[in-house]
């Protein structure tokens, strides 16, 4: 098959091209290169690969450029990855993300409702439509929040709320995947991830959680680390998903596509994958053998207690689940930390 990544150099883009590439598919990726350590997964990528896949340095912003580049490839598949995706950088400047997240996302639907109306397209949304979840009833236990409501985590029927410039820019931008599909017939699918973490993943204190606190980790073990900071009570909770078990959730989804164009999907890693900031930490204190000394501030407007994903949808039409247990997925990361931030 034919495949086109878009924000290719990206955290997740960059281990789907490496699976893709691993057996045998034709990958383009189409990246800016604007996110920290997305040149370095370039390098990666042409170390293992060398020419044997294609990268177009381009802005999905660019509607000329996103058009051509659909042209000129005729994809099977299309994985729109590109995005703004810190929830600071929406609320310091709002017209930036907007014009990523809706306006990119418009580009390359455009582009394939033009171009190329028969490729399956897969675009990563975010658990952030759902708002603050402040209308759940919420448990306070000893070192997390929990939702006695949802033992099995929320599904899609979750209301919709895009507090913030971030949700709301990827709510705009998900709904019309979904529309697209509706009004012009295009196989287009949408996951709304909950955490994904691995190898590859450039961290900072803004996104990628669990592999900034991986690198926090890693730094409290050296003699004079300063505290760090955290917002809220550290019992806000997320279901975190390994990137491995991302990229097969995309390969699924075009796999099978006659069921799940036109519809939305809860991904991460469920229930059992779930972790609280605390407990996080105590699992991390228990591998490296140190305490990680933090301070907190003040909770981060439109912040969830709460979210973990209900995956039964994606596992009854995609075939789907996680395989990577957190504890495995998590020591893996460090591992990864640790090599990447040697020198940090």
């Amino acid at each position: 098959m034919k495949w086109l990544v878009t924000g290719g150099c990206g955290f997740i883009g960059t281990n789907l091209a490496d699976a893709l590439l691993r057996d045998g598919e034709s990958v383009t990726l189409f990246d800016n290169l604007y996110r920290e350590g997305s040149e370095q997964n370039l390098t990666w990528m042409r170390s293992r690969y060398q020419d044997s896949f294609r990268f177009v340095r381009g802005d999905v912003r660019d509607p000329e450029a996103v058009t051509k580049i659909i042209k000129d490839d005729h994809p099977d598949a299309i994985a729109h990855l590109a995005g703004q995706v810190a929830m600071t950088t929406s609320l310091a400047d709002p017209r930036f993300d907007f014009e990523v997240n809706a306006g990119g996302t418009l580009n390359v639907l455009e582009a394939v409702r033009i171009a190329s109306p028969e490729a399956a397209v897969v675009f990563s949304s975010t658990n952030k439509v759902y708002g603050a979840l402040d209308h759940l009833r919420i448990e306070e236990l000893s070192s997390r929040y929990a939702l006695p409501d949802y033992p099995l985590g929320l599904d899609e029927s979750t209301s919709l709320d895009g507090l913030s410039p971030y949700g709301c820019s990827k709510l705009a931008a998900d709904q019309y995947v979904r529309d697209y599909s509706r009004v012009y017939g295009l196989r287009s699918v949408v996951f709304r991830h909950s955490s994904v973490y691995g190898g590859r993943q450039h961290a900072t204190f803004d996104q990628g959680w669990i592999g900034w606190f991986c690198r926090k980790a890693i730094e409290a073990t050296r003699v004079g680390a300063d505290p760090f900071t955290i917002n809220g009570t550290g019992k806000q909770v997320r279901d975190v998903l390994y990137v491995d078990d991302a990229v097969s959730a995309y390969r699924n989804a075009v796999a099978h596509i006659d069921t799940s164009a036109g519809k939305v999907y809860n991904i991460g890693g469920g229930m059992g994958n779930s972790f609280s900031l605390l407990e996080l930490f105590a699992f991390l204190e228990g591998i490296v053998g140190c305490t990680m000394a933090h301070t907190q501030l003040d909770w981060r407007q439109g912040d969830q207690k709460v979210f973990v994903a209900d995956v039964r949808r994606a596992a009854k039409d995609l075939g789907w689940q996680p395989a990577t247990s957190s504890e495995s997925g998590i020591r893996r990361t460090l591992e990864w930390t640790k090599e990447a931030f040697k020198d940090a």
